[in-house]
């Protein structure tokens, strides 16, 4: 494949094709596009619980979605859109039940075996936990390539102090080694960097459509400087520290004076034509804006690997930040969200609990041998997370009903 070395396309264990037409790459998505943690997210909270609405996203939408415009993105600059379709498909399936919140809680119930993190908890799944090839008595989780389980990588460092973010358990450490093999220090490959800002755009977009068909986000508060300085405000301090909060007030202050820019959502079908329109305008910008950029920065020929950087334009870094920042003020931080975010934590706090006293029995069958052949305490926590983690929200909550009593 032009772009792609021999050692891109190599699997820690080698397997002939099945069918000889297929590249490497479609090999790599139909085993993840196929997979049960994949199905999963159809259950698991993006920003609303599933169940709340039929209208918001889950992960899994949300999944296909980032998909979809890492995809066009991705084969816009060059890279195998199917590896970087694969990479965005892979992205969240480490995420547990309730979204970051529950990504928060088991954290704290994994300091004894060196925390939790989604990402890395993804790249476990692909290398480890997903059943389809096995080396031995080994499993090897979906055996992808080298370039997508390191354009699937978001964070390719291990834990450290005072770093929350990172993407590989150090019991994991020998496969993230071998495909990050030739790699230059702890750059990421521009098709992690593709999935990483389609991740950012759906993220930011999505979520305050979501909010708006729910009637959490207003915009027309945004109209409001006090409002837009808010917003602002939490969008420095958590999504952009390299900006001001001046910067990207006046970025969403340019967003809403868009001729594209809906007035108001009132539910009909053509509120929702004038939704879907924003949701269209600003994915299209913000992917344009980084495809101008690198080209402009790396010429018209194929980019892959690391032959390049994506670009983002800090403007289109502002909107997106100050996006972010909207759900996050008026969609997560809405009145009594705290409440039922510190449920959720205890729920998996105390299911863990649970499962560490009633282990191997309680754990599904496929983790028994695991937590029966562990080493010592910490490696049979870390398996106790791992069944947490694949549990979908509902799923969590009946096992926490079934093993220690119900929650209102």
């Amino acid at each position: 494949m032009d772009g792609y070395r021999a050692g891109d396309t190599a699997r820690y264990l080698e397997e002939p094709p099945k069918r000889a037409a297929r590249t490497a790459f479609e090999r790599d998505r139909a085993r993840v596009l196929h997979s049960s943690a994949l199905r999963r997210l159809a259950a698991k909270t993006q920003v609303v619980a599933p169940w709340e609405d039929d209208f918001p996203r889950t992960r899994l939408t949300h999944t296909l979605e980032v998909a979809q415009i890492a995809r066009e993105l991705g084969a816009a600059l060059g890279c195998d859109p199917d590896l970087v379709e694969t990479a965005a498909l892979a992205h969240d399936l480490g995420h547990p039940p309730f979204g970051h919140n529950g990504e928060d809680a088991l954290h704290e119930a994994a300091r004894a075996c060196g925390g939790f993190e989604g990402n890395a908890q993804s790249l476990r799944v692909l290398t480890r936990l997903e059943a389809k090839s096995y080396a031995g008595d080994r499993s090897l989780g979906l055996n992808l390539t080298r370039a997508s389980l390191d354009a699937a990588t978001k964070y390719p460092w291990p834990r450290r102090e005072g770093q929350r973010k990172f993407g590989v358990y150090d019991d994991d450490r020998e496969v993230f080694d071998w495909a990050r093999l030739g790699a230059p220090g702890e750059r990421r490959c521009l098709e992690a960097q593709v999935m990483d800002w389609a991740d950012d755009v759906a993220y930011s977009v999505h979520d305050v459509e979501d909010g708006l068909h729910a009637g959490l986000v207003n915009l027309g508060v945004l109209a409001d400087p006090v409002e837009r300085k808010s917003v602002a405000d939490l969008a420095v301090d958590r999504y952009i520290r390299d900006a001001e909060p001046a910067e990207v007030a006046a970025a969403l202050a340019g967003l809403i004076g868009q001729t594209w820019w809906p007035g108001g959502y009132d539910g009909s079908q053509r509120g929702l034509a004038s939704l879907k329109n924003l949701t269209s305008q600003l994915i299209g910008r913000f992917c344009q804006a980084a495809e101008r950029a690198t080209r402009e920065a790396y010429g018209g020929g194929r980019l892959t690997r690391y032959a390049a950087d994506l670009e983002v334009p800090r403007s289109a870094r502002l909107e997106v930040a100050g996006l972010k920042a909207v759900a996050a003020v008026y969609v997560m931080g809405r009145a009594g969200a705290e409440a039922v975010y510190a449920s959720q934590r205890e729920l998996l706090l105390e299911l863990v609990s649970a499962l560490r006293l009633g282990s191997p029995t309680a754990l599904d069958p496929w983790l028994r041998p695991s937590f029966t052949s562990a080493a010592d305490d910490a490696a049979r926590l870390r398996v106790v997370i791992d069944q947490v983690a694949s549990l979908t929200d509902p799923t969590a909550v009946a096992w926490h009903a079934r093993l220690i009593g119900g929650r209102v």
